[in-house]
């Protein structure tokens, strides 16, 4: 149906209409931008909901430990996730929907004002042609009027006896003008009723209509814009609500994952002290003056946390921290010397060995800190292994790089290696000590002492001197090397391990080996090394090298940073671990 022919006497109505149609766009512009503030605001109330429910720092510890909690903290990570599904919602409607409303109004505005002037110009030519034929009916009435008046007075004139002729004459000629001129304005009357007429005929079946349909379809367009915007606002909700469901399945599954059990376990573990219960409490007999005391009887101290302080150990360990000389932070202790601090792995406990806590407790304290060294050795030995191999490029194409410049990097890598894994046997010491078990340090170095690792250390930075591209060590500060570097057995305590452990029985050594191919000397070769910096040896059971010499490996770095080998003129002994680059047997059998 059109708009031209059935509302061919409407302009002014459809005209309204249109612009009724217009605004609607606007209100529905303005809806649509409340919805995405509503959609901001609550996402931001959400965001900020979690925000205010979070774990703090120094309770996330606790917060990972239960289930109730972990997974409480799982819930609002899944509802941030579903606020920012709002987020989405707002901002797709703000950039596709809203823009293209903004834009329909534009065009709609422009096309109405056009559709209106042109309108306007139809109708303007039909007033116009309406105003020409009722001024020319007007002419002719009155044309009419004159030439009645004439016939009327030459039929006066012609009776009137007392008239001369040529009065008469004049009066008959009178009337031949004015009936001329109404002839003539009859003719135009009839000219201009046909042509406003044809004019007429053309604005209503022709003109009008068109503006019309011009403007019936700028209205359907509207409309039809409107039907998909409606839509679209509501595709762009749909789209979110996987990833909504996704969200509350993820709630529905921490919910799952919340247990009982496993949380009153994590009590135990927490908060265990590993004490027993203790027994009894005897019966004094004041009439004997004495008491039988069994509180220690099963092992529970009568003060357990006082009894662990203010022993000699710990006097004289703490005595030795505060010179500087005990522990990770005592090797790089001294401010005035400016040396390096390794930080970050002691933390800040009252006691090194954690023997202020429960035994339970401390003996996960020292597992958690052993861990925490190992994750680092891994580190700075996957460190190591990447220079390393960078310089193999750089000395097989010099053009790449100079591998003298890895030389200090390698090397300061390799001492703080040998440092953390000083630290390491130290907490695995404090632990073997626990569980009375003898330490892994002591298992392979038992006859080491204080004066000895002194020794050590003190002869290893007077052999770094010859190293090329190694920091130079600061003279007077040998702690710097105290528990790095253990001084390496000399073979008569080899010979007496060997002769204890052969005492025991079938027990089997760590230098005793089941049954191969052994050397002459007793030892398997297992594999070879390079040295990649020359070494003097400065103390009894150690051996020197050069740079680039190939010899046997022997023994394998029981953790104490040294590696037991053979040179190719038989002599043995042993070197630093992060000083040869080594290749075992067993290796190439994987």
């Amino acid at each position: 149906m059109s708009w031209g022919i059935e509302l061919w006497d409407q302009y002014d109505t459809i005209a309204s209409h249109t612009q009724k149609g217009i605004d609607f766009c606007e209100r529905f512009t303005h809806f649509l931008k409340d919805r995405c503030a509503i959609e901001l605001k609550y996402a931001s109330e959400l965001k900020k909901l979690v925000k205010n429910y979070q774990p703090k720092k120094k309770e996330e510890e606790e917060y990972q430990q239960y289930s109730w909690a972990v997974k409480f903290w799982e819930v609002l990570k899944e509802l941030h996730d579903l606020a920012g599904q709002h987020e989405v919602i707002a901002e797709n409607t703000q950039g596709q929907v809203i823009k293209d409303v903004q834009i329909l109004i534009g065009e709609m505005k422009q096309q109405r004002r056009k559709d209106l002037q042109d309108g306007a110009k139809v109708q303007d030519t039909l007033k116009d042609s309406l105003a020409k034929l009722d001024k020319s009916r007007k002419n002719y009435e009155k044309a009419f009027k004159m030439a009645e008046k004439a016939t009327d007075d030459y039929r006066k004139a012609d009776a009137d006896i007392n008239l001369s002729r040529a009065e008469v004459e004049k009066t008959r000629n009178q009337m031949m003008i004015k009936n001329n001129q109404c002839d003539e304005s009859k003719n135009e009357y009839a000219a201009q009723l046909q042509q406003t007429n044809q004019h007429q005929r053309d604005h209503y079946t022709q003109q009008m209509p068109a503006v019309f349909q011009q403007m019936q379809s700028m209205e359907e367009n509207r409309i039809n814009k409107i039907k998909s915007m409606v839509r679209q606002v509501a595709d762009i909700e749909r789209s979110v609500i996987p990833i909504i469901n996704t969200c509350i399945d993820g709630m529905v599954k921490a919910s799952d994952g919340i247990s009982a059990e496993e949380d009153s376990k994590a009590v135990i573990d927490k908060f265990k002290s590993g004490f027993p219960i203790p027994e009894d409490i005897p019966f004094e007999d004041l009439s004997n003056a004495s008491v039988i005391d069994t509180s220690n009887a099963n092992g529970t101290p009568k003060n357990s946390l006082d009894s662990r302080k203010g022993t000699v150990s710990d006097k004289k360990r703490n005595k030795k921290d505060k010179k500087g000389g005990g522990g990770l932070f005592g090797i790089f202790s001294s401010s005035k010397s400016g040396r390096i601090r390794i930080i970050g792995l002691l933390g800040e406990e009252s006691k090194e060995d954690f023997s202020d806590l429960p035994p339970n407790q401390q003996r996960k304290a020292l597992n958690k800190k052993i861990e925490e060294f190992k994750k680092e050795i891994a580190r700075e030995t996957a460190e190591r292994e990447g220079m390393l191999k960078m310089k193999d490029v750089y000395v097989n194409n010099p053009a790449l790089g100079d591998p003298n410049a890895l030389e200090k990097k390698i090397e300061e890598n390799a001492l703080k290696i040998d440092s953390l894994q000083a630290e390491m046997r130290k907490f695995q010491g404090y632990l073997a000590n626990m569980d009375g078990k003898p330490s892994p340090a002591g298992q392979r170095r038992s006859s080491l002492s204080d004066d000895s690792i002194s020794q050590s250390s003190t002869n290893m930075e007077m052999s770094q001197t010859s190293i090329p591209g190694q920091p130079q060590i600061v003279p007077n500060e040998p702690e710097v090397y105290t528990e790095d570097w253990p001084e390496p057995p000399s073979d008569e305590e080899f010979e007496e391990e060997r002769a204890i452990d052969d005492e025991d029985g079938d027990h089997v050594g760590e230098f005793d080996h089941p049954e191969g191919d052994f050397d002459e000397e007793g030892y398997p070769v297992i594999g070879t090394c390079r040295a990649l910096y020359p070494y003097e040896a400065g103390n009894e059971g150690s051996v020197a090298m050069g740079e680039g010499e190939e010899m046997f490996v022997l023994e394998q770095d029981q953790g104490d940073g040294w590696t037991r080998v053979r040179k190719h003129d038989n002599s043995e002994g042993f070197v630093p671990t992060s000083y040869i680059q080594c290749h075992f047997y067993d290796q190439d059998e994987v």
